[in-house]
């Protein structure tokens, strides 16, 4: 399932600070300077990963064995199906308390609905990819629907985030990768995310559960890439506690970044304007635009 490019595509590895979004696909913007972290025990970021996704390389055992590149006790923290009130708030207060970074992978409705939470994921130094526009399982669909599934995902994020590109980067929903659309993604140079472990939160009701799932496979596999939900109220709860764990148990978290970020089809972002109306990326906090003055 891997292209010849995609074997050929190279990983580059940097301990410096988060790298910046960029504003264009053509020139990337130079790497924002790293916010002070206050809190001395932090768990932090350990080193920055630059991933080159031509030709689409996939990454994550459960389906994708060609790049090994995480060292032992390395963890990389991914959320998929946000940004959700109240639970994707909660999860960026854990991480920025931690001083460390994740990858977040949303629905393209979700970024509709909730642009100005994701605003808030890029503005904190997160790296955000896209999960499809409605969390369809592609393996049940048509070529040409599947492709839409992504494509306006793409351009939803990307509206939602100031119509800015977003990273190429992309899962699917259920980890079901029909080979055409492995393919489609490799010809748009889009990487392609699975799993090392997965948490299977979205079963779970309580935080403590979800720190324990997460703990005991990486006691046995010693390292991976990470799979959980913003989504989840049990994951929202779980994260203080569990990026504390990681620290107690000497994990170092890295934080993933492409190298060249992925432009939306025009076609899309009108066909998403058209479905979700306009002013989505010009979105302020709820709060600051409605407030109630009086009720009885």
């Amino acid at each position: 399932m891997r292209t010849a490019l995609a074997l050929a595509a190279a990983i580059s590895l940097s301990f410096a600070g988060t790298a910046a979004w960029a504003q264009n696909a053509q020139a990337p913007a130079p790497a924002a300077t790293a916010a002070k972290c206050e809190n001395p025990n932090a768990l932090g970021v350990a080193r920055v990963v630059e991933i080159d996704t031509t030709g689409g390389p996939g990454f994550g055992f459960e389906h994708f064995k060609a790049y090994d590149f995480l060292q032992d006790h390395e963890v990389v923290l991914t959320f998929d199906d946000g940004p959700w009130p109240g639970h994707t708030p909660a999860v960026l207060k854990a991480l920025a308390d931690q001083c460390t970074k994740a990858l977040f992978f949303p629905i393209g409705k979700h970024a509709g609905w909730h642009p100005e939470i994701l605003k808030r994921v890029v503005a904190a130094g997160h790296t955000v990819g896209s999960h499809t526009w409605s969390h369809k399982d592609l393996s049940r669909l048509t070529a040409q629907e599947a492709t839409d599934e992504i494509e306006k995902g793409i351009a939803a994020v990307s509206i939602a985030t100031g119509n800015k590109p977003i990273a190429p980067f992309f899962r699917f929903p259920a980890l079901r990768h029909p080979p055409e659309m492995v393919k489609y993604l490799g010809d748009r140079n889009v990487g392609i995310f699975s799993t090392d472990l997965d948490s299977f939160d979205f079963k779970m009701r309580k935080p403590d559960q979800v720190v324990k799932s997460v703990m005991a496979k990486l006691a046995k596999q010693g390292k991976g890439i990470v799979l959980m939900h913003d989504f989840q109220q049990a994951t929202a709860g779980a994260a203080p506690e569990l990026l504390k764990e990681l620290k107690d148990g000497g994990y170092k978290v890295v934080q993933i970044t492409g190298k060249t970020p992925t432009e939306p089809k025009k076609e899309y972002v009108d066909m998403v304007l058209k479905e979700m109306g306009g002013g989505l990326d010009e979105a302020r906090p709820m709060s600051s635009v409605i407030k109630t003055i009086q009720s009885n």
